[in-house]
């Protein structure tokens, strides 16, 4: 393959939220979570991530033991590298898994693997994944109560910078996936939409386009201040802890529409 033909075009702004939107319809009416799996794997390939991982850790559990893995856990990963993974107890080291359990919004594997607390035995981990095919990809931590964590990952086969457009609706889609798994799993999702002002949906939309409050500001010609105000309500109203998921359950409510 040439230089030229593994150029793509920028991916637009309106192109990103049609991506979204349908994958939020396609979601509607799935009951079962490998299929819902697979409508987030498809997702995540039109935007150039084959690989991902979706892997949830109980309270008691620090690492990830494939004999006690948590039924939800789903990957596509290939076959090699979860072998090899497992059989190095590469779970005991994993740099992602500690950074996860540790921060509250995706970040990047370049950002662990160039963190001066990564030890050389952690770099090894990313080093190896490369070799299978997994050069590139972020993580999306997914906290939730009772000291309940996920992680969900997405991974590549090229190394170039990933867009923060890219970041923002992916770590959107993780935390829709991962509600919708929490509600087959009848755990407590919030079901009737609350009402929100006007002021307070304008905030939560622009956090869904992956604004920052300054931002948000000064499209509305309001202070930062302000902004940071109306979100905490509706993360309030909608009880969430993170502007992003509260962002997801008023798209997944119909509170708003991309």
């Amino acid at each position: 393959m040439t230089a030229v033909s593994q150029v793509r075009r920028p991916v637009t702004r309106e192109a990103f939220a049609v991506e979204f939107g349908r994958f939020l319809d396609q979601t509607d009416g799935v009951a079962q979570s490998e299929p819902l799996f697979d409508v987030l794997s498809a997702f995540a390939l039109n935007l150039d991530f084959p690989w991902i991982a979706y892997c949830p850790l109980p309270p008691d559990q620090t690492i990830l033991n494939p004999d006690r893995f948590d039924p939800a856990a789903l990957m596509n990963y290939p076959d090699g590298w979860q072998g090899r993974y497992f059989e190095m107890a590469y779970d005991r080291i994993d740099p992602i898994i500690k950074r996860g359990q540790k921060q509250a919004g995706a970040f990047r594997w370049s950002e662990v693997y160039n963190d001066v607390s990564t030890t050389e035995m952690e770099r090894r981990v990313l080093d190896e994944a490369a070799t299978f095919g997994l050069r590139s990809g972020f993580s999306v931590p997914l906290h939730g109560p009772n000291g309940n964590f996920a992680i969900m990952s997405f991974a590549q086969s090229w190394d170039r910078e990933i867009q923060h457009r890219t970041i923002t609706y992916l770590q959107l889609a993780a935390l829709h996936f991962h509600l919708r798994i929490a509600k087959f799993a009848n755990s407590s999702v919030v079901e009737d939409p609350p009402n929100l002002s006007l002021r307070e949906k304008e905030c939560i939309l622009w956090v869904t386009r992956g604004k920052s409050s300054w931002d948000i500001g000064g499209i509305l010609g309001i202070s930062e201040h302000t902004v940071n105000f109306h979100i905490k309500n509706v993360m309030r109203k909608l009880g969430s802890s993170s502007r992003t998921g509260a962002a997801v359950k008023a798209v997944i409510l119909g509170i708003i529409e991309l």
